[in-house]
């Protein structure tokens, strides 16, 4: 029987792959916490758990008639951006993936009345969500990726994420759940974007913002993920990234409203260009992932 042996909400900013010199200059010669962080969750988390495989929720790879996970046996290539190729230009990745897990994952999802199509397309484009990470967390593990459908609502997304949890509970894997991507993600305009490039959190977008972001930091510390789903309707209104399609379908795979796993800091809160990141590390309870 396989399991979900922990979880996090990742930030997967264009920031972390470039040179520490590079972002120093955008960060008042500061570090961002984002990097050491996602250091630290290698050597903490990831080290000691071993997972066998890895599932991003991939907050920019955008699909509309349903969830897609990748199947492939293996992914390699060169990775340039077409949102920013002067930041992020022919990175490199190679890692196995797990065909056996993904077809599962469809399985689970059609059961359960949702769609989520397994692909091994070699053709099928990557996107950085998953490819920054890869850096600092890839391993020896799996890694699989899965959509983030822009029709998608927040009943679509706790869905989806149930299936998922059922179908690493069918397998034999020690899973890692990554739900990468932003919380509010509301951008400055160009002209006075450059202006606000440091990580400091007064450069979020709005004090609204940066309010409705700490008020669900606090929720996640406290394991109240109930609060945080409740109050999906309000927090669209501060333009959460995808949807926080990332978020609800990590929480949906480990109990949804009955999930109580505290979050931990791996990293400040910090802006991004006016958008709201942070790292937050779930920690699977010892009596299980509800309750």
């Amino acid at each position: 029987m396989g399991e979900v042996v922990g979880a996090a909400m990742v930030a997967h900013v264009p920031t972390i792959v470039m040179d520490e010199t590079e972002r120093r200059e955008l960060n008042a010669g500061q570090e961002i916490s984002l990097v050491p962080g996602l250091q630290r969750m290698r050597r903490e988390v990831f080290d000691r758990l071993k997972p066998d495989t890895v599932v991003v929720f991939d907050t920019h790879w955008f699909t509309t008639f349903e969830f897609v996970v990748s199947a492939h046996a293996r992914r390699s290539g060169r990775f340039t951006s077409d949102e920013l190729p002067r930041g992020m230009c022919q990175r490199p990745y190679d890692f196995p993936g797990d065909p056996e897990l993904a077809g599962l994952i469809a399985d689970a999802g059609e059961r359960a009345g949702t769609w989520i199509t397994p692909i091994d397309d070699p053709y099928l484009p990557i996107h950085y969500p998953t490819v920054n990470l890869l850096p600092f967390l890839q391993g020896s593990e799996r890694w699989v990726s899965i959509s983030t459908p822009q029709t998608g609502e927040t009943d679509d997304f706790l869905l989806a994420g149930t299936a998922i949890g059922d179908a690493i509970a069918r397998s034999d894997r020690r899973v890692i759940l990554l739900a990468s991507g932003a919380m509010s993600h509301k951008f400055w305009p160009l002209k006075a974007l450059r202006d606000h490039e440091p990580s400091d959190p007064i450069h979020i977008r709005t004090e609204a913002h940066r309010a409705a972001d700490l008020e669900r930091l606090e929720w996640m510390k406290l394991g109240r993920h109930d609060l945080i789903i409740d109050t999906m309707d309000d927090f669209m209104r501060y333009t959460p990234e995808g949807r926080f399609g990332h978020y609800l379908q990590m929480i949906a795979a480990i109990g949804g409203r009955d999930c109580a796993a505290v979050g931990e800091s791996f990293s400040d809160y910090e802006s991004a260009v006016g958008t709201g990141q942070a790292h937050v590390w779930f920690e699977r309870p010892q009596a299980g992932w509800t309750g």
